[in-house]
């Protein structure tokens, strides 16, 4: 059961320059000149709508077309939209890590520049938060895209994302999602984990939920994703199984397969000599010896991988003062 989270539409709207914003909306943005003035103008439509004072942090992944200029000349006469530009292009991961450090709101809302998702979804969601949801994810259920190159690869992704990190959502690619601000400040990213952050801040113990929402036909530019972007979410998968089970413990996984190997390489050796003991049999050309001692070498350097990682993790934590838990909250008696 979810626990109560501060209900940010109970506040008044403040609009003024240089008010805190209860919400911050942040847009990556790479070669978007196209559809950047419609989405400011149904962005802020929405936004306005839903009263409440608010920011849009747009971040310019090293555009090489006239996104940015774009983007100076809207902010330059609304206060409330900052632009961040990039020098090059670092992809969509480092664009929602530099919205999230510079955001200033309760709730943190993504959402792509392409106008495939509809911003007029975006109070629906913060509704949902409200309830006590510390994620809520957006679940493109009538997606607008080719089936055999967007959509099959991603319903295979999404259930294999799933079911290895026990969080079970239907669209992990969805850019348009709400999260508490505490949450993703706390999330270091790299590589392709945007889109898997409900599963590493699931290690926070978070509220994670997802509600469908409109999904349209791209209108303007041309898509950055491709079939190739698989591998690198697969392999991005396992550094997500790793971070969620075993960061704190590396040894505990290292060091398992390591006497696993060791022993199983053991008994082969074992096995071996007492064939050349008691039979006197040539075990000098049979594969099985090469076999038994390869297993008990890996085994040595999986122990030995282990400890390695229980040393960098010691430095990762100690040398930063970083701490192996997440308060969520905490009361002091006088």
């Amino acid at each position: 059961m979810p626990t109560a989270v501060v209900d940010i539409s109970d506040r008044p709207a403040i609009l003024a320059t240089g008010a805190s914003p209860s919400l911050s909306i942040v847009v990556p943005i790479y070669n978007e000149e196209d559809s950047i003035p419609h989405l400011y103008r149904r962005l802020s439509a929405a936004l306005e709508r839903y009263g409440h004072a608010y920011e849009i942090l747009a971040v310019d992944d090293g555009s090489r077309d006239q996104s940015f200029a774009l983007l100076s000349e809207l902010a330059a006469s609304d206060p409330r939209l900052r632009v961040v530009r990039f020098r090059r292009n670092f992809g969509q991961t480092a664009a929602f890590a530099a919205g999230f450090d510079r955001a200033r709101g309760d709730y943190i809302v993504t959402i792509d520049a392409d106008l495939q998702n509809d911003p007029d979804d975006i109070p629906m969601l913060l509704a949902r938060a409200g309830e006590g949801y510390d994620v809520v994810s957006g679940w493109r259920a009538r997606r607008q895209d080719a089936f055999i190159n967007r959509k099959l690869p991603s319903m295979i992704a999404n259930r294999l994302i799933s079911w290895v990190t026990g969080v079970h959502l239907h669209d992990y690619g969805c850019s348009l999602k709400v999260y508490r601000a505490d949450v993703v400040k706390n999330i270091n990213l790299y590589g392709e984990l945007h889109r898997f952050i409900p599963a590493v801040a699931s290690w926070q113990g978070v509220a994670v939920t997802e509600m469908p929402v409109r999904h349209e036909p791209r209108r303007y530019g041309t898509s950055k994703y491709g079939i190739s972007r698989t591998v690198r979410v697969l392999l991005d998968l396992i550094t997500v199984r790793f971070l969620l089970s075993y960061s704190t413990r590396p040894m505990q996984i290292f060091g398992l397969w390591g006497l696993v190997s060791i022993l199983v390489g053991f008994a082969i050796s074992l096995y071996l000599a007492f064939t050349k003991i008691i039979y006197n049999a040539d075990i000098g050309s049979r594969p099985l010896l090469l076999l038994g001692v390869l297993l008990i070498i890996l085994g040595v350097q999986f122990i030995g991988i282990g400890l390695m990682g229980e040393l960098l993790m010691r430095t990762y934590y100690e040398t930063q003062h970083k701490q192996i838990y997440v308060v969520r909250e905490e009361i002091n008696g006088v």
